[in-house]
């Protein structure tokens, strides 16, 4: 697959929502793009507002639907992995099935996709970023399963990053706190508080810094970029 307007080429998962939604937004002046997810109908709409967008729907725990679907890709400059979940619960509360679906999604589906696609990630010495957590950095009660996923996404990213520097391959982890999300929305649900939006991070907020680490210049590597609410 290829872009007959000389425009990058990024693949952005999870953007029918929340943070990958924000970040389309702001690649979409620059970049073309694959938007990945799993609502059809939500990414063909999303495509309709962003110029030289298209939809990329495809479940991407299903190894089979992953491989067909990167079928074509020969270049991609931008790889965003902003798909996951996120399930709260003590080890004591926690079932092996919990531990299994968000290790499934947030790091093995992030794995196989990263390694299907690192023959046009080399080809474009492009770009790849790894939204993680601050959950990624420190775990806390009630946060186990969800935590441990986010470590071992971490340690991913930094593997990653070491094999394939000489292929031109950069590799940044994006470690937001809270994020006004339906995902935090859930979150805090659980956890039986009330949401109030204004204590979290915007989704544009993070996006601008999946951006700046798209857009460094040649001679910077970003690696790992920490943002937290302000004030808090």
């Amino acid at each position: 697959m290829t872009e007959p307007d000389g425009r990058p080429l990024a693949l952005v998962t999870g953007a029918s929502r929340g943070i990958g939604r924000a970040v389309a937004w702001a690649m979409a002046p620059s970049h073309d793009l694959l938007l990945g997810g799993r609502d059809t109908a939500a990414l063909e709409a999303l495509a309709t507002e962003l110029p030289g967008s298209r939809p990329w729907p495809v479940d991407l725990t299903d190894s089979a639907a992953v491989a067909a679907a990167v079928g074509g890709i020969e270049r991609l400059d931008v790889l965003v992995h902003s798909a996951g979940v996120g399930i709260l619960g003590t080890v004591a509360d926690t079932p092996a099935q919990t531990w299994r679906h968000q290790f499934e999604v947030n790091v093995v589906a992030v794995a196989e996709l990263t390694r299907l696609l690192l023959p046009a990630l080399r080809t474009a010495r492009g770009r790849v970023v790894m939204l993680n957590s601050g959950a990624g950095l420190n775990a806390r009660p009630g946060w186990a399963s969800y935590a441990a996923s986010k470590f071992a996404l971490r340690a991913f990213a930094d593997a990653l990053r070491a094999e394939e520097a000489e292929n031109g391959v950069r590799v940044t982890s994006v470690h937001p706190g809270r994020v006004d999300t339906e995902m935090q929305r859930a979150v805090v649900d659980q956890e039986g508080d009330v949401y109030r939006p204004e204590k979290y991070l915007r989704p544009e907020s993070v996006a601008g810094a999946v951006l700046l680490a798209v857009t460094a210049p040649e001679d910077a590597a970003l690696t790992d970029l920490v943002l937290r609410p302000a004030g808090s």
